[in-house]
């Protein structure tokens, strides 16, 4: 057998320009990889701080809920999950349900506007129910004024991503304060809702009543996981370019030899 001729070495400009496109791609992925780990530093960081205040806030003596005059310097970062308590007039007749799963199974939560007694309006979530709990009698409410305590929870925009709001048809996955207000004409609404706190002795019975305090407050943290992910990756490219290095070299050596 003749033996097969000896590979040709690459002319130079195409060894040129390989090295050349390996060089940015491996500049390019390594700075990518590196600022998607510094970005998981930095989320780390704040989910931690959102934990600490979150735990400091739920475990507070219930303050009164703020009033109109407070409402617009609100923000989620400096009121979310404060434990708050509210007295008004509740208005059964204009409850909105927003569909919701729960450990319970799939419902609604109960959204229940509260005329409060210093003006305005907060929309109390008085808990989840089962889609049984729409089908009993309408319920005997006692008349006049009640008092909550919960949790401020901000309004929760329309998650137009996932599942769009239909205020006409009354279908609501979001608890978005302002637009409920707008399609039962509550008029003056806060920017928050009250997630009602569970009472002393209250049942769990979905199907029968709404079931409050299931406010979630544990909060996952795998920043710090994906943040050496995204970094083991930079590392990668780092090795893979090292390794690209000195087959070129070995490449031109023998090309030379």
């Amino acid at each position: 057998m003749t033996p097969p001729p000896p590979a040709q070495p690459l002319p130079p400009p195409r060894r040129t320009a390989r090295i050349v496109f390996l060089s940015v791609l491996a500049l390019v992925l390594f700075a990518v990889f590196c600022s998607l780990g510094v970005w998981q530093v930095q989320r780390r960081a704040w989910k931690l701080e959102l934990i600490s205040q979150v735990d400091q806030r739920v475990h507070l003596p219930a303050a009164q809920a703020p009033g109109p005059a407070q409402w617009p310097s609100l923000s989620r970062g400096d009121d979310e999950y404060r434990h708050v308590q509210a007295t008004g007039t509740p208005r059964y007749d204009q409850e909105t349900l927003v569909q919701a799963t729960t450990d319970y199974g799939s419902g609604y939560w109960v959204m229940t506007p509260l005329q409060l007694r210093d003006g305005g309006t907060v929309l109390i979530n008085r808990g989840f129910v089962l889609p049984a709990w729409r089908k009993r009698p309408n319920p005997d409410h006692p008349a006049g004024e009640i008092s909550v305590a919960g949790l401020l929870r901000m309004s929760e925009p329309d998650l137009r991503f996932l599942r769009t709001n239909d205020p006409a048809r009354n279908i609501w996955y979001s608890r978005d304060t302002g637009a409920i207000a707008a399609a039962h004409g509550l008029g003056q609404i806060a920017p928050y809702f009250i997630d009602v706190e569970k009472g002393p002795g209250q049942a769990h019975a979905p199907a029968v009543a709404p079931v409050p305090g299931l406010t979630v407050t544990d909060f996952p943290n795998n920043h710090l996981s994906y943040a050496i992910t995204w970094f083991a990756l930079a590392a990668m490219v780092i090795v893979g370019a090292v390794i690209a290095v000195r087959v070129e070299r070995r490449e031109r050596e023998d090309a030379q030899g």
